[in-house]
Order: C-alpha cells, then sequence, then structure tokens
C-alpha cells in the first residue's frame, strides 16, 4: 500500500509558520552578521576617507601660506598675509586630528613625524622669505635661495602626503577585499534582499532624479566660485555674480548686495531689479551693455556709477567671462569692482595736473620774459653805461662816478642771474635725449671750457678713468662744470686748489637710505677738494635754489649752481650728495645708474 501523507492543516500553518519564522530568523541573523561587517567596513573606509580629508586640509592650508606669501611679496599689501597669518593653527589642527586617527598605525605615525619636520622647515622658509623681501632687510639673492628652497621643501611635502595617501588606499583596498569576502551570502539572502531593495531602490529612484538637477546646479557653483573667498570680496570691495545663460538666472555673492547698500539676498536678482540701483546719467547704457551680454556671450570692462537707497553715489567697474561646465551649460562670471576711492584719487590727480600745466604754462611764460623782454632793457642799460667815455666821467662827481660803477656790477649781475635761471629752467624743459657717452670726454670737455680759471689758480686737478653711461650729455658737462667750478671757487687763499675725482661701481644695498632698490648697480663719483668747506649743517639746503652760504660781496654767483645739479642727477634717476669740515675740503658725491 502506497503511504501518502496525511496533513492537519492547523499543524500544516503552524510548520509553515515556524519555518517562516525560523527562516525569517535566519535570514534576520544573517542580515544582522551583514550589517555588523559592514559597519566596521564602513567605520574603516570612513576612517581612510578622514585621513585622506586631512590631508587635504594640511595641504590647502599650506598652499594658502604661500599664495598669501607671494601675494604679498609682490604687492607689499599685508592684507594677503591673513591666510597666511592663520595657516599655522589649520596646520596644527589637522595634525592634531591626524595623530589621533593614525595612533594605531605606525608606519603612518612615523610617516607623519617626517611630514611635520618637513612642514616645519616651509614655515622657517616662509619668514625668511618674507624677511629678506622687506625693504629693510632686501637680499635678493638670498630671497631667491628660499623661494627655490621653498618649492623643493613643497614638492617633498607632497610627495609625502601622496605617500600617506597611497598607504591609506592600500589599506582600504585590504579592507574591502575582507569585506567582500565576509559578505558572501546564500542565494536566498541574495534574492531576499533583492526584492526588499528593490523596493527601496524604486522610491530611491525618485529622490536620486530630484538630487541629480540639484547635483548639477552645485557642480555649476562650485566651478565658478572655488576659488573665492567672502571676506577677501568685503576687504577688498569687490563681487561676484554667476548668470547661467540657458536658465537666464542670476546669482549674487553676499558682498554684491552689500555695495549697493542693502542686506544680503534682499531682492531677487534679476536685470530690472539691479537697474534700480544704477545712476540714471547710466542707467540706459548699463542696461544696453547687460542686452549685449546676451548676444554677444561677454561682458567687457564697464564703468557707471550707483545710487544707494541713502542717496550715496558709488562708482563702479564691472566685467565678465563666459564659462562652460562639463554638461555644456554656459555660464557667465562677473566681477564688480568698487572704484570710488580710486575716482575721487583721479578726479584729484587730474585737478593737480591742470594745476601743473599751468605752472608749467607760467614757467614757459617766464622763460620768455627772461629770454626776451629781461634782457633787452637789461642790454640797453649796458649798452647805455658803456657809451659812456672816460672823459665824461672825467668831468662827473665822485658819487656820480661811484653810481655809475654800481650800476655796470648790478647789471653785470643781473646778466648772470638771469643766464643761471635760464640754464636751470633748460634742466626741466629740454628734451632727455640719452646716449652713450664717454664721460671722461664730458670731464675734459668740462675742464676745457673752466681752463682759464685753472691756469688762473693753478689748480690741480686728479681724475680716474669714468665709465661709459646712457646720460643727457650737455647735463653732464654742465654737471662736471658747476662742481669743479664750486671747488674753484671757494678755494682756500694762498692755498693750491686741489680736486680729486674718483670713480668706482656700487650696489644699491649699499646705501638703502639713498637709492632705490630697482636699479641694482650705480657708479659712484666722489669729488674732493681742499677748499674752505662749509658748515655740515647745510649740506641739505646748499642744493635749494638761490640757498647762499655766503655774502655775494665776499663769493660772486647766484645760488643757483648746486641747484641745478641736483637737478642734472635727478634727470638721470640719481642722487647727489655734499658733505665738509669748515677750512679742511668738501666732498661732493653723484650716484648714476649703470
Amino acid at each position: 500500500m502506497k503511504w501518502i501523507p496525511n496533513f492537519n492543516s492547523s499543524n500544516s500553518l503552524r510548520v509553515i509558520f515556524v519555518i517562516a519564522v525560523f527562516i525569517l530568523l535566519f535570514l534576520s541573523s544573517i542580515a544582522y552578521k551583514h550589517n555588523q561587517e559592514l559597519n566596521e567596513s564602513s567605520k574603516l573606509a570612513m576612517h581612510t576617507y578622514e585621513i585622506n580629508i586631512q590631508l587635504e586640509k594640511l595641504m590647502s592650508a599650506i598652499k594658502d601660506a604661500e599664495t598669501g606669501q607671494r601675494g604679498y611679496i609682490i604687492t607689499r599689501n599685508a592684507r594677503f598675509l591673513t591666510p597666511y597669518i592663520y595657516s599655522r593653527d589649520k596646520v596644527n589642527t589637522s595634525f592634531i586630528t591626524l595623530k589621533k586617527l593614525t595612533a594605531d598605525n605606525p608606519k603612518q605615525q612615523e610617516n607623519l613625524k617626517k611630514l611635520f619636520k618637513i612642514i616645519i622647515q616651509r614655515f622657517v622658509s616662509f619668514e625668511n622669505c618674507l624677511k629678506y623681501s622687506d625693504p629693510k632687510t632686501y637680499d635678493k639673492r638670498k630671497l631667491d635661495n628660499h623661494m627655490f628652497g621653498g618649492r623643493i621643501l613643497m614638492e617633498n611635502i607632497r610627495f609625502k602626503v601622496d605617500e600617506m595617501i597611497d598607504l591609506e588606499k592600500t589599506y582600504l583596498k585590504n579592507r574591502l577585499k575582507i569585506y567582500d569576502a565576509e559578505i558572501s551570502l546564500s542565494p536566498i539572502f541574495s534574492i531576499s534582499l533583492f526584492l526588499v531593495a528593490l523596493c527601496f531602490i524604486l522610491l530611491a529612484y525618485r529622490q536620486i532624479s530630484r538630487d541629480f538637477q540639484r547635483l548639477k546646479m552645485f557642480n555649476k557653483k562650485l566651478l565658478i566660485s572655488s576659488g573665492l573667498m567672502a571676506e577677501s570680496e568685503i576687504i577688498g570691495k569687490f563681487s561676484t555674480w554667476q548668470w547661467d545663460l540657458d536658465s537666464n538666472k542670476i546669482d549674487y555673492s553676499d558682498n554684491q548686495y552689500r555695495l549697493l547698500g542693502v542686506a544680503p539676498n534682499s531682492f531677487v536678482p534679476q536685470k530690472d531689479s539691479f537697474l534700480q540701483f544704477v545712476h540714471p546719467d547710466d542707467k540706459e547704457a548699463i542696461a544696453a551693455s547687460m542686452d549685449g551680454i546676451l548676444k554677444n556671450k561677454q561682458l567687457p570692462f564697464v564703468y557707471y556709477k550707483t545710487l544707494l537707497p541713502n542717496h550715496e553715489i558709488r562708482y563702479f567697474k564691472s566685467t565678465g567671462k563666459l564659462l562652460t561646465d562639463q554638461q555644456g551649460s554656459k555660464i557667465l562670471l562677473g566681477i564688480n569692482f568698487d572704484i570710488t576711492d580710486e575716482h575721487l584719487l583721479n578726479i584729484e590727480l587730474q585737478e593737480r595736473n591742470r594745476e601743473l600745466e599751468k605752472s608749467n604754462k607760467e614757467l614757459a611764460s617766464f622763460n620768455h620774459v627772461a629770454s626776451h623782454d629781461l634782457q633787452e632793457p637789461l642790454r640797453k642799460i649796458q649798452t647805455f653805461i658803456s657809451r659812456v667815455s672816460d672823459a665824461d666821467k672825467a668831468v662827473l662827481s665822485e658819487s656820480a662816478k661811484d653810481y655809475i660803477h654800481k650800476i655796470e656790477v648790478s647789471a653785470k649781475r643781473m646778466r648772470v642771474l638771469i643766464d643761471d635761471l635760464l640754464l636751470f629752467s633748460r634742466t626741466n624743459t629740454t628734451k632727455k635725449e640719452f646716449i652713450k657717452t664717454d664721460l671722461q670726454e664730458l670731464l675734459e670737455s668740462a675742464e676745457s671750457e673752466l681752463g682759464e680759471i685753472i691756469t688762473e689758480k693753478g689748480a690741480v686737478i686728479v681724475a680716474s678713468k669714468l665709465p661709459k653711461l646712457a646720460v643727457i650729455p650737455y647735463q653732464i658737462e654742465q654737471l662736471f662744470i658747476n662742481l669743479i667750478g664750486n671747488s674753484l671757487k671757494y678755494s682756500r687763499p694762498d692755498i693750491i686748489p686741489e680736486i680729486t675725482i674718483v670713480s668706482e661701481k656700487v650696489n644699491s644695498a649699499d646705501y638703502p637710505e639713498l637709492l632705490e632698490n630697482s636699479n641694482k648697480k650705480f657708479n659712484k663719483i666722489t669729488f674732493t677738494d681742499n677748499g674752505m668747506g662749509f658748515d655740515p649743517l647745510f649740506k641739505e639746503t646748499i642744493f635749494v635754489l638761490f640757498q647762499r652760504l655766503h655774502s655775494k660781496t665776499d663769493y660772486p654767483g647766484t645760488g643757483i649752481g648746486l641747484a641745478i645739479c641736483k637737478k642734472i642727477v635727478e634727470n638721470h634717476k640719481g642722487h647727489i650728495t655734499a658733505d665738509s669740515v669748515p677750512n679742511n675740503g668738501s666732498v661732493f658725491t653723484v650716484f648714476l645708474p649703470e
């Protein structure tokens, strides 16, 4: 007889229920074990990611310090030092976090120690670069060495950071292999999870679709604003905006609202809302410019005025550049600059320029008067006095003769004064054409010009070989004539004048209080005499126009000669100094750039 099982419905349900419960418990236990292993592996993966993030933060802080240092060295603007100042705290914070994260990893701890030493060396290099770029302690060679050494240290830092990241990637790869081995599940578990996961996938798909659109928008913003800092906008008085040309949507940075005199996000960024802040004088031009953006896909520099809610007028400059993201969307990135301070400064400069032009016209008028109108009556005075013969003078009284003599002397002095003033004016107004010239030839020409007085006084002039320089020849010759003539004029009685002229090349760094660092090499020409000298208190004032240290009755002259010397040296971007000891000679030093 064939056996046929006879199942009781109730028992069968119980068995099925028990089996179902057993299966659920079995699946639950497997799922629980899987979740535990997943949680542990996730922690290990997050641990690796956290280390990588901290290493990136560390590298970013050092890069910020390097960028701030370069900006400060180029512009000498202390605002660029802000990232550098705060970078140490960021580096220390990252190191503390990394030390905790790698506490159970001796190899990474050793790498971290080496990395910390290199970073300390890099910050020492930063300090040395700042030190030797300072005008007071500037040293080109040391600055170049530290800048080059800093670049090598940055490469070492990058190498060590990459080494630690690669090591973490290796750890992560091994952990993922272990995880893959641990999550091998039975087909029943896989199917069950698949059915459950499918429900969640269907629900998640809807959310993923929404998030994908948001992610595209965030990627656009990240592409444009990743390198911008809100604080720098406030300090630099500029703002940024993005115009999505596909969706015609405009986004402003917070500082854009502030520059317009309102709170951030106080209105919706649109063409019409922005035009409300534009000054009526410029509103039509700006509206046309905004229409041109849509047509030409670009924004050249635009200058305009804005009228703030408090009725204050501000001056702006705007420009833009078209960018295309990975999805092909076109975005116009714009920058607005508040140039009110610059505009007011330009107005002040224009006013000064107008005053300077007026002054130049007055000077040109003076030159005309001095060269024509003043000289004509002076020539007549000298002519008529010269026609008074000795016979005519004989019949004059002694007082009349004395008056005639004083008129002759005053006319001659007036002639010299006019000639000197014209010569001084000529150093300012004539064309400055620089020609490569042998200064030795100019010195010989100057000595020839002064030959009569040199012979009369029996003066001895000893000069070393002078260089060849790009100069204004007639001005340098006049400089030599004035300096040598000054030494001859103020020679001591009964002592043969001796003038020594020495030339040598010097570095501008050796005379930081006198010379600019823009020119590295200068020619130092020293004129030393054994004359009567002067009080050192007057070593600056003797170069002032009409400044005299002696009475005109004791020593003839107009007090213009040394002022001409200073003007000539300034025309050559040089410097002149004077020093002396009374009754022990004078030293005039001329610095001319290479």
